[in-house]
């Protein structure tokens, strides 16, 4: 048992690294945008609620890949995993087009979503620059996926930690307008967005194409590629998770929205407490992906033993990240709020969204634990149909009545998270143990 909780701290260690990169990366967007001004924190919170579906979309989208890349593995079929890949790109570049269609609709509509007038001026322009990042975060995503299925999951790792530092290092320059470079402040934070994506994708794209090592997949990254088939079979699998991860994140994306009709400050506030919250989520993340990646190995050797060990060492890990952040959240939140707005009432609201925030940690953690061993399985179709009853018909409705009619305002959006959570894990682990049976029944 004990090897099988090495092998998924060994395999999401990087990503939790890279991960972590894009913690710092939103820490420093906030930190460096609420210093700036209240205006643009609260700007900058509507449009990262909005591109938060589209980047958890393109996220859930690519996620479809990696247990196909992890059979073949398994396997030792490397050519046919190049072919996977080449597909994948083509499916995932497409996605991300008709994402960038359906966003620049949302643009001509923005003056209808109910937001303060005085952020609008800076919502425009950072919102474009977000939007035209959108087709290489697809491409990073494919890329990354491929390695990590492949289990060489320090490849991103670095591309991430390169891109982030990159970010950062511009929303100094750009934001401010230190030395030669033009003070932008949040469209300055949009175009370091841009360019560090731009970078993350290129360096992928890079290592893939260029070192030998990955030699035996090329020969295989052309061939029927474009094909309806292999285009189709990979829509199949992306598609449920990509809906899945973006009801989770359109939930929160909306509950974003419902923040802004209380007001600027719970708007801002709302964004602080989500860019926390992230310390947890993405950590999270990061070892289920590496559970997801044993799963679907073992899954491809038809090793139910092996599977049911990783799983159970997945969810003792996941526990015990979910008690660490929840200490982290009660014992440093006023020192971690205090990063990202000097603005007293912003301060305030924030602090006293700390305990639903620890509530829905554990509901998180599980729930993102069941769904990645669902995902590794390959039989994705019930992620949708689960997390639409979590997110649309529990989450949001609940946030509604909390916030609006009950009067909590923010509160009651986060408490809203932890009843959508907790469904949620409650269902990915049905639908998980209904899986496995059937497999194992099968012999498939």
């Amino acid at each position: 048992m004990l090897r099988h909780h090495k092998a998924i701290l060994k395999l999401g260690l990087p990503i939790a690294v890279g991960q972590l990169g894009v913690i710092i990366m939103g820490f420093a967007d906030t930190m460096m945008v609420g210093r700036y001004s209240t205006e643009a924190l609260a700007a900058s919170s509507f449009v990262n609620s909005v591109f938060n579906l589209v980047v958890f979309l393109l996220m859930g989208y690519s996620y479809g890949l990696t247990p196909l890349i992890g059979s073949l593995f398994g396997r030792g079929c490397k050519p046919q995993a190049g072919t996977t890949l080449g597909s994948a790109v083509v499916c995932n570049l497409l996605f991300a087009l008709l994402l960038m269609a359906v966003m620049g609709w949302g643009y001509t509509q923005l003056h209808h979503m109910g937001q303060p007038d005085e952020i609008m001026p800076l919502v425009r322009p950072y919102y474009l620059a977000v939007w035209a990042s959108v087709p290489f975060l697809a491409l990073f995503n494919a890329l990354r996926q491929f390695t990590d299925g492949i289990t060489e999951t320090r490849t991103a790792m670095w591309a991430l930690l390169t891109g982030n530092g990159l970010n950062i290092l511009g929303n100094w320059l750009l934001i401010y307008g230190i030395g030669p470079f033009p003070e932008l402040g949040l469209l300055g934070a949009g175009l370091s967005t841009l360019c560090s994506r731009v970078v993350m994708a290129v360096i992928l794209l890079a290592v893939l194409l260029g070192r030998k090592h990955y030699a035996a997949y090329r020969r295989g990254l052309t061939r029927q590629c474009f094909g309806r088939a292999s285009l189709l079979h990979i829509n199949r699998q992306s598609l449920p998770i990509a809906l899945q991860m973006g009801m989770e994140s359109g939930a929160f994306a909306f509950s974003g929205i419902m923040a802004g009709w209380v007001s600027a400050i719970d708007l801002a506030a709302f964004q602080v407490m989500l860019t926390i919250g992230t310390l947890g989520f993405l950590f999270y993340y990061s070892f289920g992906a590496g559970l997801s990646i044993r799963v679907s190995v073992f899954y491809g050797q038809r090793n139910w033993a092996a599977l049911r060990q990783t799983t159970r060492a997945g969810c003792h890990i996941l526990l015990g990240m979910a008690v660490i952040s929840s200490l982290v959240f009660v014992c440093l939140g006023r020192q971690l709020v205090g990063l990202f707005s000097t603005d007293v009432a912003v301060c305030a609201l924030s602090l006293s969204l700390i305990p639903p925030l620890v509530l829905y940690q554990l509901g998180d953690a599980m729930q993102i634990c069941f769904a990645n061993a669902l995902r590794g399985t390959s039989q994705v179709m019930s992620m949708m149909w689960i997390a639409f009853v979590s997110y649309i018909v529990v989450n949001l409705p609940v946030g509604y009545v909390l916030a609006f009619p009950m009067r909590l305002g923010s509160w009651g959006l986060f408490v809203a998270f932890s009843c959508g959570l907790f469904t949620a894990a409650s269902l990915f682990y049905a639908g998980y143990r209904a899986v496995l049976r059937k497999s194992m029944a099968v012999g498939a």
